[in-house]
């Protein structure tokens, strides 16, 4: 379990509390300091009272009270440090005090005998704002209490003007109220498919040393705010290893019940790069899965059974996937810091994140990000992986093309390499070995010219092919040479890591 001290950001107010942030396993749980009633007194003083609207009291003038009475210029609030049981009477509602100190005092006094208060409870507010007035809180140092804005003020309901609080009786009894700060759970954030994200809703901006947690019902999100951009990345990589593992942990609960030629390889959430009208950059949140021969895209984790509802699928042998540059080009001395793996993920610079590009046919790219690089290095041979099954599971493929007016068959085969044949005779016209291409030129649309070697001359000999979805084609010839070099070569596959790749 790891445990440690941030600030729980609330975007809506701009303010910031302090939190106790504690992670297992399987949750986040969000703490916040409170003060407890610890022995002696009633047990009903740690009830909250945050549905109570308002209160109304009876009380002499001449009498200590329990209202500390702060102001606009003291930035507290008048606070109500105790309320006993027939004090409580019928509720109302007055308008909100918002004025200073004395005023809020000369209201109080000349209001009459029975004063109706709306309230609020103030669970957020620090925590010397809920002790009791005389209270010696959890120390015993006298100048603790000397501290406090409300003491600071000098205005208490029962006239004293001087920087003390009232004096307590010298023989203290023995069911006097003890109280103490305590750290309780406030919140209990669920890890599993949840995700993070360092980007301020809406907008493309990245938030500084802080991030959101968002569960996987999209409803419980919070934001952590941190000291320095070291804590920040530390918590982030922490949380997001556990989100990890619990998705591991998923997938292979369900490969046990999924066919073979149905794994599930790798899932996850990425943030997705859309481009916005006046080239304004939009960012989406999806789930990928690599699946069996598909890619798959959700908005959401597909739970239960909800597979079948992917917004997009694709083919595996048809999808390329590419990894951007994440520095500038001038940035050489970071860029092989980070590949070398002396870079921490928490020297990167905010405004260049991990990303990817899934090519996939007719021409259609995706860009996606991730919050680290060792998601981004898991997400590339997560990929490597899925293809290379894919090709091994089928082996070989056909498309429809045409050659000088003939409508012919081209074929990828994993164990003889590329031929074409008449699409009406099944005559093969030619065939060559994935060891003979020696290169390939295309216009982008349709058309390819194929270079291959003769084994016997050792001359190129050119094949040009037109294609309906050339795009296709050329992620499909990619997928089957990659994988027949890492079935010669099995290292291959993780050799070809961001770190070797990028070397």
């Amino acid at each position: 379990m790891k445990t440690g001290l941030a600030l729980l950001h609330d975007e809506l107010t701009s303010n910031s509390y302090d939190v106790r942030l504690k992670l297992t396993k399987e949750l986040l749980i969000i703490q916040k300091q409170d003060v407890v009633c610890v022995s002696g007194g009633d047990s009903h003083l740690n009830v909250s009272t945050e549905s109570l609207p308002s209160i109304r009291s009876r009380f002499r003038h001449d009498s200590y009270t329990n209202f500390s009475c702060g102001g606009a210029e003291h930035k507290v609030p008048v606070v109500i440090s105790k309320i006993f049981k027939d004090q409580v009477g019928k509720m109302t509602s007055v308008p909100p005090i918002r004025c200073k100190a004395k005023h809020s005092v000369h209201l109080l006094r000349t209001a009459g005998d029975e004063v109706t208060i709306t309230v609020r409870y103030l669970r957020e507010a620090p925590a010397f704002l809920k002790l009791p007035l005389g209270s010696p809180g959890p120390s015993s140092d006298q100048s603790s209490r000397a501290s406090s804005p409300l003491f600071d003020s000098g205005l208490h309901l029962n006239g004293n003007s001087n920087n003390t609080a009232p004096s307590s009786p010298s023989s203290p009894s023995a069911n006097e109220p003890k109280y103490e700060k305590r750290w309780l759970d406030a919140v209990s954030l669920p890890l599993f498919m949840a995700r993070i994200s360092r980007r301020k809703a809406g907008t493309d901006k990245l938030r500084s040393n802080s991030f959101e947690v968002i569960a996987l019902d999209g409803v419980c999100t919070h934001v952590l705010q941190f000291c320095t951009a070291t804590e920040s990345t530390d918590w982030l990589q922490a949380i997001s290893t556990n989100i990890n593992d619990l998705t591991q942990e998923s997938i292979k609960m369900a490969n046990k019940y999924c066919s073979p030629d149905d794994q599930i390889v790798h899932m996850g959430w990425v943030c997705e790069h859309l481009q916005g009208g006046d080239v304004e950059l939009v960012h989406s949140c999806r789930f990928l899965a690599l699946r069996g021969s598909s890619l798959l895209v959700f908005r959401s984790p597909p739970v239960s059974s909800y597979w079948v509802q992917a917004e997009a699928s694709f083919h595996l042998c048809e999808v390329l996937f590419k990894v951007h540059k994440l520095w500038i080009a001038e940035d050489c001395w970071i860029q092989s810091r980070f590949y070398l793996g002396l870079q921490q993920d928490g020297e990167l610079r905010d405004s260049e994140p991990f990303c990817f590009s899934v090519l996939v046919g007719h021409g259609q790219s995706f860009c996606y990000s991730v919050e680290l690089g060792s998601e981004l290095v898991l997400w590339e041979k997560a990929f490597q992986r899925a293809v290379f099954m894919e090709v091994q599971r089928v082996r070989s493929k056909s498309y429809m093309c045409s050659s000088q007016g003939k409508i012919l068959c081209f074929t990828l085969d994993f164990e003889s390499g590329f031929s074409c044949s008449d699409s009406i005779s099944k005559k093969t016209i030619w065939k060559y070995k994935f060891s003979q291409l020696k290169g390939s030129s295309d216009d982008g649309k349709t058309r390819v010219k194929l270079l291959f070697q003769n084994s016997e001359n050792k001359q190129i000999e050119m094949k040009e092919l037109e294609f309906a979805n050339l795009t296709a084609v050329l992620h499909c010839i990619h997928s089957f040479i990659a994988a027949k070099v890492a079935t010669v070569d099995p290292v291959f596959v993780n050799n070809q890591s961001l770190t070797q790749k990028y070397m």
